[in-house]
């Protein structure tokens, strides 16, 4: 429910924003409440091999995805990029056979290849059959999430989903700063209160708070498995594209996004198990021990 109104806040945001400083700029409001986090709960630094991996998601959740759904939601409406993230559960699969050693089973794979390519008939046919700029970024955004999500996933199992969020929020500060502060002098701060209002929820929420939840069930559930949940994100976007931006829309998004859900219900059984010897944190609040010290050493 949280990430459904990801979209519609960053369309709210770009309205007056730049969107690559509303990308860049989400994860720098919310490094401040992470860095702070991790230093009241006295969290060890993670070891040389587990930072290396949490640039992997630094680079797909903190930088690609934001950045990319930003430039999207410029040119396309939310509903519309709502159906097209509909991929993301086939992609955080694939990542997770890949990255995290995850092995779906052959029913999973021809459900969620089978919604993909609905996914990608809806796109088509709402671009009168070809893929919009628009449609390339939604695109690029779906790997650069599935990317982050299966890496994320993976390292949740070491050190905990909170503390894996707000790693690579800290981790990415540094690196966006120059960017950020480049980019605001250049383009300006004016905006709409409705636009700071979108960006305020996707720093505090989208890219903050909703990360805790989502990191601890990927490590819980395995990245595959709980990944098909995003097939529910859809119906919350175009719930969320109503009430706060006022979209209209037909019922071939509902639809589509329906029979998606449909595949992906068809292959919910077992898709895939966690990797032999996985081990988890023993709690997700903030004073969870820090799995991966054992396994850094």
């Amino acid at each position: 429910m949280a990430f459904g109104l990801t979209l519609p806040a960053t369309r709210l945001a770009v309205a007056s924003l730049d969107p690559f400083f509303v990308g860049l700029g989400r994860a720098a409001v919310a490094a401040l409440p992470a860095a702070l986090l991790l230093f009241l709960t006295k969290q060890p630094v993670p070891s040389g091999d587990q930072l290396r991996r949490l640039a992997i998601v630094v680079a797909g959740v903190i930088i690609g995805f934001p950045v990319s759904i930003g430039w999207a939601m410029q040119r396309v409406d939310a509903s519309h990029g709502g159906v097209v993230l509909g991929l993301l559960p086939l992609a955080t699969a694939c990542a997770a056979f890949l990255r995290a050693g995850e092995r779906p089973t052959r029913r999973f794979w021809i459900c969620s290849i089978a919604g993909s390519a609905t996914v990608v008939a809806f796109a088509l046919s709402a671009g009168s059959g070809s893929l919009s700029p628009g449609d390339g970024a939604l695109l690029a955004a779906v790997a650069f999430a599935a990317l982050g999500y299966a890496e994320g996933g993976r390292l949740s199992r070491e050190l905990g989903g909170w503390q894996v969020m707000c790693w690579t929020l800290v981790l990415a500060f540094p690196l966006i700063l120059g960017p950020l502060v480049w980019l605001a002098v250049h383009h300006g701060l004016h905006a709409t209160a409705s636009s700071w209002a979108g960006f305020a929820y996707l720093s505090l929420v989208s890219s903050f708070l909703g990360m805790f939840a989502w990191y601890h069930g990927l490590a819980l559930g395995g990245v595959a498995r709980v990944g098909q949940l995003q097939l529910l994100q859809p119906f919350f976007t175009f719930l969320f594209a109503v009430l706060v931006l006022g979209e209209r829309f037909g019922w071939p998004p509902v639809v589509c996004a329906a029979l998606v859900a449909g595949f992906i219900a068809l292959g919910r059984a077992r898709p895939g198990a966690l990797p032999s010897g996985t081990t988890l944190p023993s709690s997700p609040g903030p004073t969870a021990s820090c799995a991966g010290r054992s396994g850094s050493t």
